[in-house]
This record gives structure tokens, C-alpha cells and sequence, in this order.
């Protein structure tokens, strides 16, 4: 939560720093964070292995959040676009280095049961500090009269208070699972041992992907509607709002009843989403289509990590959160690269129209494999 709270401050400022103060294309801002989550997402394939390897998360864990506090001054001491790029390039890389031990971590300290319910309370508070970064973003702008640096270093804060969490708050002890005979991420014999389901589930997350581009795209959306740059935040707090009071429920709904359900559901307000955010209505109909894009992520984002844990043998469950999120940050890339370049020559309207598209054939991905169950062996 702290940490999501310092990178937000950051991440709900930087689309108009880079377009406005630093004078960048909207495509470039489609490739920096298409290039950062890339990166992130190579960094979980390693991280994931290494966890899995040593039988230990905390390690990782604690390096990844430490490389995410230490790039925030890096933002505010940026001149240009490239030393964005290599600020975001050390942020994504702490991200990645994190994020498949902290999902396998739950995964192992969490009984079968409640699994989805974990989850879901995982990521309502990763987005309880996404909203709560956007609101305090607000009022540091007011603060500091609209100085985008000031409120960059401002952001160094909750960086380190996540920083000393891990380090008082999470068991260091070699568990069980040190004993685990993994090997190097991506040798072809572990890849033989993932089911056919986990890759059902990859291919279901990279078309998920190729339909959820870039929030930046939402903020730019937003101010060209006439959103002031001090408000731009608001469009994170209004998605992170609706996500982080969904997630938990969505959790449990896909414990009860199976993960097919609320992902189609998911499905259909990202295709609604993209409808409002096409159409020429103003900052209302912007709004809408965040806030129903919030309620996609909600209803999808922690039921992907689920069905990545159920399909994945424990020995290898950090390896396979690491191969899903690198296939799914790689296709962040082209989903962002492709929605920035539509943006340059086509306008904001074709950007949302394509996404609504890609929303559309991950729902006949679902349809198609009839069933998605969040039960092992399924």
C-alpha cells in the first residue's frame, strides 16, 4: 500500500510531465511505459526462479521495494525523456524483482480456501494506496503551486516507509520450500510440468493485455477533455476507488462460483469503458469510463493471479507468476506502443475503439474454453 501510494504520486503526474512540462508525443509516452513494464515483467521471470530456488521471498521482496523507493528522487532530478526512461526503467525493474515472490508468497502462507479472498484483500490494498497516492498528489500540487518536481520528491516518503515494512514486518526463515529442486526459469523440461490450463490462462491474460493498455492513456484522455493538469490525479482516484472496493468481493466470487463469470463481467465493462471513452461526452462520459475501467480491473486482475497459483506446482508457483507477468508485460508494450501511435495519427476515439476489440476476442477466449475454474488439477 505505501509503496503503491509513492508510485502514484509519481505515475498520476507523469503522462502531462512528459507531454506538457518535458514536451514529449503521446506515442513516446506510450513506449516509456510500454518499455518499464517490459522490464518489470522480465525482472519477475528471474525473480520468480530465484525465490523458487533459494526458498525464500523475503530477500527479493525486500530488494525490489528498495530499488522502487530508491528511483522516486530520480524523477524529480529529470531533465529530459531519457532520464524518465532510466528512472522508470529502475522503478519497473523493483517492481518485477517483487512482484512474483510477494503473489507466490501469499499463495504459500494462504490456505486453499480463502485463497481467491487473499488475493482480492492483496490488491485492495495495493489499490487503497493507488487512490490515496492521486489524492495526496492533489493536494501537494496545491501546496507547491503546481510544481510537478516538488511533489516528485515529496514521493520519496511512503517509499520508505514500504521499504522498513518488509524489513520489520515479513519472516526471513528458510521454509520448506528451499529444498525444492527448481532450475533455470525457462529450461524446456519445468516449462513441460505447467499444464495446458496455466497456459490457457497466459494466452487469456496476454488478450486481456492487448485490450487494458496504459492508465496514462486515461489522464491524457481526461486533461484533453479539459481536466486542469493540478486535477489530473483525480482520474487514478476515480479507477483505483472503484478497483479497490471490487476486489475483495470479486475475490470471493470467484471462490463460491468459478472465475468465468466475473472475468466476462470484467470483460464487458472494459468493452462499456471503451465505449464512454470513445465518444465525444465530455468530462462525465470520460469519468464513466474510468470508473467502469476500475471495475474491470476488480473483477479481473486478482481471479488472473488465482488461476495462475491453482495451475502451477508449488515447487514452480514462483516461476509461473514470473512467466505470466512476462508475457503479459510484453504484450503491455505493444498494447501501449499500438494505443500511443493511434492516439498521433488516428485520435483518442480509435485508441478506445481497438482496446473495446481486443476486450472482445479475450471474451470468446473465455466462452471457448467453456469453463474457468479456480479449483487444482482443473
Amino acid at each position: 500500500m505505501f509503496m503503491d501510494i509513492s508510485s502514484e504520486i509519481v505515475h498520476a503526474l507523469l503522462p502531462l510531465f512528459l507531454t506538457v512540462t518535458l514536451g514529449a508525443s503521446v506515442a513516446l509516452v506510450g513506449v516509456i511505459d510500454g518499455i518499464a513494464e517490459a522490464t518489470a515483467s522480465i525482472s519477475k521471470v528471474f525473480s520468480g526462479y530465484l525465490s523458487d530456488r533459494i526458498g525464500r521471498r523475503k530477500p527479493l521482496i525486500l530488494l525490489g521495494y528498495g530499488l522502487g523507493a530508491f528511483s522516486k528522487p530520480l524523477f524529480a532530478l529529470a531533465t529530459g525523456v531519457v532520464p524518465v526512461l532510466g528512472a522508470r526503467f529502475v522503478d519497473r525493474i523493483g517492481k518485477g524483482m517483487r512482484g512474483a515472490p510477494r503473489d507466490a508468497l501469499v499463495a504459500d502462507v494462504t490456505p486453499l480456501e480463502i485463497r481467491g479472498r487473499a488475493y482480492g484483500l492483496r490488491q485492495s490494498l495495493d489499490t487503497v494506496g493507488a487512490f490515496v497516492g492521486p489524492l495526496a498528489a492533489i493536494g501537494l500540487m496545491t501546496l507547491f503551486s503546481d510544481d510537478i518536481r516538488a511533489v516528485f520528491w515529496v514521493a520519496v516518503i511512503p517509499g520508505l516507509v514500504a521499504v522498513l515494512l518488509v524489513i520489520v514486518g515479513i519472516e526471513g526463515q528458510r521454509g520448506e520450500l528451499a529444498h525444492a529442486k527448481t532450475r533455470l526459469p525457462l529450461r524446456f523440461a519445468d516449462l513441460k510440468k505447467l499444464s495446458g490450463g496455466f497456459w490457457a490462462v497466459v494466452g487469456i491474460g496476454v488478450m486481456f493485455t492487448m485490450a487494458r493498455f496504459s492508465e496514462a492513456f486515461l489522464i491524457l484522455k481526461a486533461h484533453d477533455d479539459g481536466l486542469p493538469m493540478a486535477l489530473a490525479p483525480l482520474v487514478l482516484v476515480a479507477m483505483n476507488l472503484v478497483y479497490s472496493l471490487g476486489a475483495y468481493p470479486a475475490g470471493a466470487l470467484g471462490d463460491n462460483g468459478g472465475a468465468q463469470r466475473p472475468l466476462l463481467c470484467g470483460l464487458a465493462c472494459l468493452v462499456t469503458a471503451d465505449i464512454f471513452l470513445a465518444s465525444p461526452l465530455g468530462l462525465v462520459g470520460t469519468f464513466v469510463g474510468i470508473a467502469l475501467w476500475g471495475a474491470h480491473m476488480a473483477l479481473t486482475q486478482g481471479l488472473l493471479a488465482q488461476l495462475v497459483a491453482e495451475r502451477a506446482p508449488e515447487a514452480l508457483r514462483g516461476s509461473a507468476f514470473g512467466l505470466f507477468n512476462l508475457a503479459t508485460g510484453i504484450t503491455m508494450l505493444a498494447s501501449s506502443v499500438l494505443a500511443g501511435a493511434l492516439w498521433d495519427y488516428a485520435g483518442p476515439s480509435a485508441t478506445f475503439i481497438v482496446g473495446g476489440g481486443f476486450a472482445g476476442v479475450a471474451a470468446l477466449l473465455i466462452l471457448f474454453r467453456k469453463r474457468v475454474s479456480v479449483r487444482p488439477g482443473t
